[in-house]
């Protein structure tokens, strides 16, 4: 029947009293001839069957049912491009109708209606619900959704994303929340349960399995394809998004998952229970409580472990961001374990860092004392670089640092000074003045600086010119010693008395 009861008792009144036609019928009442055989129809009157005009499709009826009987998924577009290889010159409209006409239809399927005993079973899946912004990420907000079956008690957490680490925690938290599970957890086909499937072959996740080894609940997914089997999680997902979420103000995603447990246990504990509706939800919950399994001592561990590689910085990488260790495990393999909260690096089973998570992009988390620990051994190395360079153009030095340091000078300064001396003066003049200042016993840059100055002024020199260095932090550390001007001696030497010679030689000649 119709909407309009007064317009269905006319379209009786005028067939069966006037005997009027259904054309006339729906000329008179303005209304399509369908609607007249519908309420005719719903009244015992069988429809009557009208002279159908040829169409131009009709000719490609026997193509679109053959190719239906191989291939019933085919699309009506795809049928049509068949069609006009073939012939066809007509619109798609008119073909797409026909062949939703000739489409076999699947019959209806019934169902039973599925009912289950207190704490026998929970059903479990996750929603997506937005995204967040934290920083430079762009976080998905993922909803773990666990609803008893029997009571109907919901529980829903909120995470950042929908990782394994996640999907542990969420069981966990529902566990102890309710103080109790179920015997059976109904999954649909999800990456975290379900790893591989071939028929009636399933391969579980292997951590979803140590989960259910220490709870010892029997983990089971539905049929694919079949919504039916996990109908009551799904209407918990929808009356979770329209009942709680929708318009929802929180400051973050602590405030949020605060607000669904109140939001859990109070407004939603107190609707009719659908299983019984003379009690409410909170009421059902309670008679289930006693029927679920306990706990066991200890709560499953839930943090993500990964292993990751340190680079030449004393960084790892875990989630987007880097995560501080001490300088010394650089080039090493690490374990990282990371709870929602924090992120703790293991080295052979010893905890060598431990930071509070972030949920950012790019961000750098560090420890002071691992930034200080290298800053200091880089210092060292810088001041052992510069003893070396020194001990090599002056030997001189090593004794001369030795002294500075007892006397309680500090050893970076002194070294400074010296490599600006060497290179400004050169490494002979600086290990004639070295020697200068240990013999007047004073051992520091100053006196050296003396004697370089006062050397340049009894040899009447100018003051050193200052060298421009390369950048090259190698060809700065190059010591250039002179060479001995021995045998440039030696050689003039020789010339002068060849000279000689040849000169007296001459002198006898001209005698």
């Amino acid at each position: 029947m119709t909407n309009d009861k007064a317009l269905d008792a006319k379209i009786l009144r005028y067939h069966f009293v006037e005997h009027w036609g259904v054309n006339t019928i729906a000329d008179q009442l303005g209304i399509h001839h369908t609607t007249v055989d519908r309420v005719l129809c719903q009244a015992g009157r069988p429809k009557a069957e009208r002279t159908r005009r040829a169409s131009i499709v009709d000719p490609y009826h026997p193509m679109i049912i053959e190719m239906l009987d191989k291939h019933p998924r085919l699309t009506a577009a795809r049928l049509f491009v068949m069609a006009q290889e073939r012939g066809y010159t007509g619109g798609s409209s008119q073909f797409r109708a026909h062949v939703s006409w000739l489409r076999p239809r699947k019959p209806a399927e019934a169902y039973l209606r599925l009912r289950t005993l207190p704490g026998e079973q929970s059903q479990v899946d996750w929603a997506h619900f937005g995204h967040l912004q934290i920083g430079r990420a762009r976080r998905a907000l993922m909803a773990f959704v666990m609803v008893l079956s029997w009571s109907r008690q919901i529980f829903v957490r909120f995470y950042l994303n929908a990782r394994m680490d996640a999907f542990v925690h969420g069981h966990v938290a529902a566990f102890e929340d309710w103080g109790g599970l179920p015997r059976v957890l109904l999954y649909d086909n999800l990456r975290s349960a379900v790893l591989n499937r071939r028929g009636d072959t399933i391969q579980f996740n292997p951590t979803l399995l140590s989960l259910a080894a220490h709870y010892r609940f029997e983990p089971r997914p539905v049929a694919p394809a079949r919504g039916n089997q996990k109908g009551r999680v799904e209407r918990s997902i929808r009356y979770v998004r329209e009942n709680f979420f929708a318009a929802r103000q929180y400051a973050d995603l602590d405030d949020l998952n605060a607000q669904a447990k109140t939001w859990c246990w109070g407004h939603s504990s107190n609707r009719p229970c659908p299983q019984d509706p003379c009690m409410t939800v909170r009421e059902a919950f309670e008679k289930e409580r006693t029927h679920l399994m306990a706990l066991p001592d200890n709560p499953f561990p839930a943090d993500d472990c990964v292993e990751v590689r340190v680079g030449k910085t004393p960084y790892v990488r875990f989630d987007l961001n880097d995560y501080s260790v001490p300088h010394t495990l650089v080039q090493r393999t690490l374990t990282v374990r990371a709870s929602l909260n924090s992120v703790r690096v293991f080295d052979a089973g010893e905890v060598v860092a431990e930071h509070v998570r972030v949920y950012g992009k790019g961000e750098q988390v560090e420890n002071p004392a691992h930034i200080e620990a290298l800053v200091n051994v880089k210092r060292a190395a810088r001041h052992h670089r510069g003893q070396d360079r020194l001990a090599r153009a002056a030997p001189s030095t090593t004794e001369l640092l030795g002294r500075a340091v007892e006397r309680g000078n500090s050893l970076s300064p002194v070294i400074n000074q010296l490599e600006e001396l060497l290179d400004t003066y050169g490494a002979s003049e600086l290990e004639h003045a070295i020697n200068e200042a240990l013999q007047r016993d004073v051992p520091h840059p100053d006196a050296v600086r003396q004697s370089l100055v006062r050397r340049r002024e009894e040899h009447l020199l100018p003051p050193p010119i200052a060298i421009a260095l390369p950048h090259n932090k190698k060809a700065q550390n190059i010591v250039v010693r002179p060479a001995e001007l021995k045998a440039y001696d030696q050689l003039n030497n020789d010339t002068d008395t060849h000279t000689t010679q040849l000169q007296e030689q001459e002198d006898d000649d001209n005698h």
